[in-house]
């Protein structure tokens, strides 16, 4: 089985739980508690997104190759992750 790995960012504000979004597939988020819940929770939404595209008969993106820079201040934590799913 091929598998396809995708950037995640995630992002937590300090009154907020972790998000988190995937830049290669707009509206594919998660929400939890702890950085290990919400890649788990991300991991199992890009496999219904990218299923759901191939329902629609839509060829799901290739992840795109980037730099990323993550940022850290006082008000806001920025995390970039990878995620590794089947194609």
């Amino acid at each position: 089985m091929k598998h396809v790995t995708y950037l995640v960012l995630l992002e937590k504000t300090p009154h907020s739980d972790w998000g988190v979004s995937v830049p290669d597939l707009p509206g594919c988020v998660a929400v939890a508690k702890t950085v290990d819940a919400a890649l788990r929770r991300i991991h199992i939404a890009i496999e219904m997104h990218l299923r759901g595209m191939r329902e629609d008969g839509d060829l799901p993106p290739r992840p795109k190759l980037r730099s990323v820079r993550p940022r850290l201040n006082k008000r806001s934590c920025e995390i970039y992750a990878t995620v590794r799913v089947a194609a």
